[in-house]
């Protein structure tokens, strides 16, 4: 290569602009990875579309002027006395043993279940990651009774307590909310006090203590942010399980009571007529399994999204559609054949 030539490359690199490499939170490339996930963002679709149906609730039973109480003896209940079939006289989902519109008890069913789910995640989170960074940091006897506090609400039988508050208090949704929320955060608080007691041995909060930080401060500062992860993990887990925990508290008359729709009061009412009237039975059972369904689905793949080596996965299976494209149908199989050995090989880390 002549100087010449050596001259105008070197001019020509000095006059492109520079590349500026923009760096990105953890939280941006997690919703890079979520996005990705299409089963995520099925389930993330999902989920919306049952709670804009759950909010609008009012609004469907004003347009069908179908109250979720209100009973229709003349047009809800058949000749014989039973629940209507799905489509007759402007009933889509059939009618219950009363005569009441199945639709429009399904979708204010669906406003409590994810009011409870929501509520309770909520509630649990804040109590179980308090407690577990306190008992976590401070140690010692303060860390010896909270653990035996927590490991005494795992191993205490939720339907027990749930039974005798409602023997006492009366069945309510105050009692459900309670319970659930009584039961849910101890699973939460083990896991932070596990990553705190972790945490809190590093240099930079060693360093943090140097410069005369507060406890508090380190805890909430310094601590909390790395363990958020796990804690999104754990709470987006939480809600299909309160969901399913106030649906089965419902169906055995300890949760939410008649008139007020519930999936699990509709599901305890079906009992005796699901042979008659599949429609009675399979509409709140499906609406139950699809939003716990899509919670679940949702949860993993966060889980999925905020772990590191997903990454590398990604990649790994873009440069694999990108030599099958570009080698054909040989390159396919021989993509196939190799596959397994290059997951994890120094080239896709």
């Amino acid at each position: 290569m002549s100087l010449s030539e050596l001259e105008f490359q070197a001019q020509a690199l000095g006059a492109a602009p520079a590349q500026v490499i923009e760096g990105r939170s953890q939280w941006r490339l997690t919703w890079s990875r979520l996005r990705r996930d299409k089963m995520a963002v099925a389930s993330m679709i999902v989920i919306v579309v049952i709670a804009i149906l759950a909010l609008l609730a009012p609004v469907f039973a004003s347009l069908l002027h179908h109250g979720p109480s209100q009973v229709f003896p003349n047009t809800g209940l058949s000749s014989t006395g039973g629940p209507v079939s799905p489509g007759t006289n402007g009933f889509y989902f059939g009618t219950d043993e009363l005569g009441r519109d199945l639709l429009v008890r399904v979708l204010y069913g669906a406003r409590i279940s994810l009011f409870v789910g929501l509520s309770t995640t909520a509630i649990a989170t804040v109590a179980g990651v308090a407690v577990g960074l306190i008992s976590g940091f401070f140690g010692g006897l303060v860390d010896a009774v909270l653990a035996r506090f927590i490991d005494t609400v795992l191993a205490f039988p939720f339907l027990v307590l749930a039974l005798s508050l409602a023997v006492v208090f009366g069945p309510s949704l105050t009692i459900v909310i309670a319970v659930i929320s009584f039961f849910s955060w101890a699973a939460i608080s083990r896991i932070v006090r596990g990553q705190t007691l972790s945490l809190k041995e590093n240099q930079y909060i060693e360093a943090a203590r140097s410069l005369g930080a507060s406890p508090w401060r380190i805890m909430f500062i310094d601590i909390l942010p790395n363990i958020m992860a796990p804690v999104l993990v754990l709470a987006t887990l939480s809600i299909p399980a309160a969901i399913v925990f106030e649906a089965t508290l419902s169906f055995l008359g300890l949760g939410v009571q008649p008139p007020t729709a519930s999936w699990g009061n509709i599901l305890a009412g079906a009992q005796s007529y699901y042979q008659i009237a599949w429609w009675y039975l399979v509409f709140p059972a499906g609406a139950l399994l699809i939003t716990t369904l899509a919670f679940n689905l949702l949860g993993d793949g966060v889980r999925d999204a905020l772990d590191p080596r997903t990454e590398r996965i990604f990649a790994a299976r873009k440069k694999r559609r990108r030599r099958i494209w570009a080698g054909g149908p040989a390159a396919a199989g021989i993509e196939s054949l190799v596959a397994p050995a290059s997951t994890d090989g120094p080239e896709e880390a």
